[in-house]
C-alpha cells in the first residue's frame, strides 16, 4: 500500500514530470511515528455515486483517531490527491500531544470517468475539472455527497459546526481547499495550501483581486510556497501564491505563510505541515471570526461592518422584489409570485399593504409620496390607502424609477428573449421609447443629481451610463459600469440598483451586492446570507439601513452610508478619485 506522501507525489505528476532531485526540507520527529502515540485506523474505499461529477470513481482513505468518540460529532480535515504530507502519522502525534482535536482525517482522490474499453480508449481525468473551477461543484460534492456516504458506511459523525471543518491540499489540490472555503464558510473555516495554483487555468487567477473586494469571510489559512515553483502556460505560481498572501492580509484574515526555495514539489509543506496544523488550530475550539483583528483595508470596510450583520426581516414569500422606500423611511416590497405588496415600518414589523398588488413588480416612491409599480402591463400609482390609478399602459415593465421632476423611467426587458428591450419615459401622462438595444434591460436608477440614468444589461456584465437632457430623453450611452460575473453564469445577473449620497451605485447581482464608484468602477462586494439578489433599497429613519430582496426572504442590514432618493431634492456627490 502506498504511503500518503506518495500519493502526493503522485497527484502531483499530472502537473510536474518529476520532483526536485534534492530535498532541503527533513522532516521533524510529529512526522515520524512516534513510540507511545496510538495508531489510528486507516480505511481504503472507493466512492463512485456522484450526481454532481457524474459517472466518476475515486479512491479514498479515512483516518479514524483511537482516541475519537464516535457517538458525537467529530472534527475532520479532508485532503485532496489522497492525502500527503504524512498526515496520518502527523495525525497520531499531534492528537496524542492534544495540540489538535481528535479529528477525521478523509483523504479522497479527484475522480476519473473510466473508459468504456480500457485497452483502447484514455480515462477522462476530473482533476483539474474539479480542482482548479471557481464556484460550489466541489463543495457541494464533500457536503452532500462524499461526506453522508462516509458516515453511513464508516460509522463516523462529521461535525457541522463550521469551526470544526478543516481542508487542505497541493497544487490544484489547494486552491480546491481555498474554493472549498470561499464559497462554503459555514462548513469549512481551516485552509491548508501547499503551492497552490492561484492562476490562470480556470480562472483561479482571480482570487487575490475577488479577495481584496469581497467582504471578509470567516476562515483562516496557511499558504507554503518556494521561489522555485513552476512558471509555465498558466502563469507564475511563485508570483501568484504572494499575491494571494498580500491580498489576504489586506483584506483582513487570520493568515500564516511559510515561503522558501523549493520547487513544484511536497519537501517542505511535509516539514511545515505539523506546526501549520497547530496554527490552524490553535485556541480550539474558539470561533474563527471574519476579519478578527479589524484590520481589513477593503472599500467593504467604508460601507458595512462585521459588528453589524444581516438580519432577517421575513422569510416564506415565493419571490421578493421591487424595494421602495417612502419619505419616512418606511420600506415596501412585492411578493411577486404571490401578488401581494408588503410593508415594512420603521420598527421593523411586517405588515401587508396590498392583498392583490396585480402582479406587481419593480416599484418606487414618488415625490407625491404615491407608490408607482409595474403591474402587468400597467404602470400603477398606489396611495397610502391601497387605491390605485394608471399612469401607463401597453407594456410589461420590470422596474423603474421616479425622479423629483415626476419623470418615470421604466425598462421592459424583452421578456420573450425575441422581442427588443426597451427603455421608457413616461411624462405628463405620456409614454416613450427612449432607448432600444440592452440585451436585457432590468433595474436601474439616478445619480445623485439626478443626471445620469443608470440601466443594469442582466444578460451582461455591463451596467449602461446615460445622460438625461432637458426633456427628459437619453444621451451619450456607454457600457460603463463594469461587474463581476460568478465562475457559474455566463452573466452577472445584474438587478436592482440604487445608488448612495456620495454617489457610490450598488447593484444587486448573482455575487451579493457589488457597489461602484462613479468613474464605474466595482470597489466592493458584499454577498448576502443566502447567496440570493434581486433588488435593494436604503430604508429606515436615516436612510442608512440596506434592505434586500433575495429570493424567498428580505435581509436588512446596518451601512455607514446614506441613501440618495430620487423623489428627494438632487445633491452633488463629491468628486470620485480618478
Amino acid at each position: 500500500m502506498k504511503s500518503l506522501h506518495a500519493a502526493l507525489a503522485l497527484a502531483l505528476l499530472y502537473f510536474l514530470p518529476s520532483f526536485a532531485a534534492e530535498n532541503p526540507y527533513p522532516i521533524g520527529p510529529d512526522s515520524k511515528p512516534q513510540d507511545g502515540a496510538p495508531k489510528g485506523e486507516r480505511i481504503r474505499g472507493t466512492f463512485a455515486g456522484s450526481k454532481i461529477f457524474p459517472g466518476t470513481t475515486r479512491s479514498y482513505t479515512v483516518y479514524i483517531p483511537t482516541q475519537l468518540d464516535k457517538s458525537k460529532p467529530a472534527p475532520f480535515m479532508v485532503l485532496q490527491d489522497g492525502g500527503g504530507y504524512r498526515a496520518d502519522v502527523v495525525f497520531d502525534n499531534l492528537i496524542h500531544k492534544k495540540e489538535i482535536p481528535a479529528l477525521v482525517g478523509i483523504f479522497v482522490m479527484h475522480g476519473r470517468v473510466v473508459a468504456a474499453e480500457t485497452n483502447a480508449a484514455l480515462d477522462r481525468f476530473n482533476r483539474s475539472y474539479e480542482y482548479d473551477g471557481l464556484g460550489d461543484n466541489y463543495a457541494r460534492f464533500l457536503i452532500t455527497e462524499l461526506f453522508p456516504f462516509i458516515e453511513q458506511k464508516h460509522g463516523v459523525k462529521l461535525s457541522t459546526n463550521p469551526n470544526d471543518g478543516s481542508i487542505g491540499g497541493a497544487s490544484s489540490g489547494a486552491i480546491c481547499a481555498w474554493t472549498a472555503a470561499w464559497e462554503r464558510p459555514d462548513r469549512f473555516r481551516r485552509v491548508f495550501s501547499s503551492i497552490g495554483t492561484y492562476v490562470g487555468l480556470r480562472g483561479g487567477n482571480e482570487y487575490p483581486t475577488l479577495v481584496r473586494k469581497v467582504e471578509p469571510k470567516p476562515i483562516r489559512i496557511f499558504l507554503q510556497d518556494g521561489e522555485n515553483d513552476l512558471n509555465i502556460y498558466g502563469g507564475d505560481w511563485w508570483m501568484a501564491n504572494q499575491e494571494m498572501q498580500r491580498a489576504l492580509v489586506f483584506a483582513g484574515y487570520d493568515v500564516k505563510h511559510a515561503w522558501g526555495i523549493g520547487a513544484h514539489d511536497g519537501h517542505q509543506s511535509t516539514q511545515v505541515f505539523p506546526d501549520a496544523l497547530r496554527w490552524l488550530w490553535r485556541d480550539y475550539p474558539a470561533e474563527i471570526a471574519a476579519n478578527p483583528e479589524k484590520k481589513s483595508k477593503q472599500r467593504t470596510a467604508q460601507i458595512v461592518s462585521t459588528d453589524a450583520p444581516w438580519e432577517l426581516v421575513g422569510e416564506g414569500y415565493k419571490f421578493t422584489e421591487g424595494p421602495a422606500v417612502n419619505a419616512k423611511g418606511e420600506v415596501f416590497f412585492n411578493d411577486v409570485g404571490a401578488s401581494k405588496t408588503f410593508k415594512v415600518s420603521l420598527d421593523g414589523q411586517v405588515t401587508e399593504f396590498l392583498a392583490d398588488s396585480k402582479k406587481g413588480d419593480g416599484q418606487a416612491f414618488g415625490p407625491d409620496g404615491k407608490l408607482y409599480a409595474n403591474a402587468g402591463t400597467q404602470v400603477l400609482a398606489w396611495d397610502e390607502n391601497g387605491k390605485s390609478t394608471v399612469v401607463a399602459e401597453g407594456f410589461r415593465g420590470n422596474d423603474l424609477v421616479v425622479l423629483k421632476n415626476g419623470n418615470i423611467y421604466a425598462t421592459e426587458p424583452g421578456w420573450d428573449g425575441v422581442s427588443p428591450s426597451k427603455v421608457w419615459l413616461i411624462k405628463n401622462g405620456e409614454k416613450k421609447v427612449v432607448d432600444t438595444g440592452l440585451k436585457f434591460s432590468n433595474g436601474l436608477t439616478v445619480s445623485p443629481d439626478q443626471t445620469l440614468l443608470y440601466v443594469a444589461d442582466s444578460k451582461s456584465h455591463w451596467v449602461f451610463s446615460y445622460q438625461i437632457q432637458a426633456d427628459g430623453t437619453l444621451a451619450h450611452k456607454q457600457k460603463y459600469f463594469w461587474l463581476h460575473v460568478p465562475d457559474t453564469a455566463d452573466d452577472s445577473g445584474a438587478d436592482g440598483m440604487r445608488v448612495d449620497r456620495g454617489g457610490n451605485l450598488y447593484v444587486a447581482t448573482r455575487m451579493g451586492i457589488q457597489f461602484c464608484d462613479q468613474p464605474g468602477r466595482v470597489n466592493g462586494i458584499i454577498p448576502t446570507p443566502n447567496g440570493k439578489a434581486a433588488n435593494l433599497a436604503f430604508g429606515g429613519a436615516n436612510f442608512d439601513t440596506m434592505f434586500v430582496c433575495a429570493g424567498d426572504k428580505v435581509f436588512k442590514r446596518q451601512v455607514k452610508v446614506k441613501g440618495a432618493q430620487a423623489w428627494d431634492a438632487p445633491n452633488r456627490p463629491p468628486v470620485p478619485g480618478l
